[in-house]
């Protein structure tokens, strides 16, 4: 019986891996590092000067943020919290659900978990995917989240991108080839995909804030359970020398 819950656990995580690697298939890897404490301070400034303005974290607090990365809490308050409020509370929008409905089509999401839902990747990819297109009520779209009711926040630093189609064929649509930078912006490529990565690594930080912990205690763990194992082998090894 054991053996046979050990084949079903090691077939689910399988699956899981599989799952996973479908849903970042055709993505550009946005390679985060937990470790990089750095890249989560820069997109946490950018979160909040180009994303908090629609978007909230309900589920995570400034204190927190200030704590996990290093962040004097009188900075946070400066700089994050533009509505005033208390260090202790939730990095909630106070946008009124009403009038962001009658802009955007729908209330914009919280961000908390978007990471966990969608992956870095997706996140990664979907920042650096806009383009403009007037037929949408807002004048963007996104190849990675065809006709999402989000503008391009980051337009100034990115620039205006268009899209080039693929000529459609007979019963199919058109669809977008690829995206052609029209008007820079004021970051080159590169800086604006270190902009993306930094804001993905923030959500990500965002999504589980354990993590940071997690994964340095976790080095501890398996050097703990190897000296252990070591031990207990020696033991046995002299509890049995004598057994024939």
């Amino acid at each position: 019986m054991s053996i046979k819950i050990a084949a079903l656990l090691v077939a689910a995580l399988m699956t899981i891996g599989v799952a996973s690697a479908s849903e970042s298939e055709g993505l550009e890897q946005a390679n985060i590092r937990l470790d990089d404490v750095a890249s989560m301070q820069r997109g946490a400034r950018l979160f909040f000067n180009y994303c908090s303005g629609c978007h909230s974290l309900q589920y995570l607090r400034y204190s927190r943020i200030a704590e996990d990365l290093q962040l004097d809490p009188k900075d946070v308050e400066k700089n994050f919290m533009f509505v005033g409020g208390k260090i202790g509370e939730p990095a909630i929008n106070h946008m009124p659900a009403a009038d962001a409905t009658k802009w955007f089509g729908k209330a914009p999401p919280d961000l908390s978990l978007e990471a966990r839902s969608k992956g870095s990747d997706w996140i990664y990819n979907y920042l650096k995917s806009f383009y403009v297109d007037p037929t949408r009520p807002l004048g963007w779209n996104n190849t990675v989240f065809p006709n999402a009711s989000m503008p391009n926040a980051l337009w100034e630093l990115q620039g205006l991108q268009v899209a080039v189609m693929k000529p459609s064929s007979e019963g199919h649509d058109a669809v977008v080839e690829k995206l052609d930078l029209k008007t820079p912006g004021r970051q080159n490529a590169e800086e604006f995909d270190r902009t993306a990565r930094d804001i993905t690594a923030f959500l990500q930080y965002a999504g589980e804030p354990a993590a940071l912990k997690r994964e340095s205690m976790g080095v501890w763990v398996l050097l703990y359970l190897a000296l252990f194992t070591l031990l207990a082998y020696l033991l046995k090894h002299e509890f049995w020398k004598d057994v024939h």
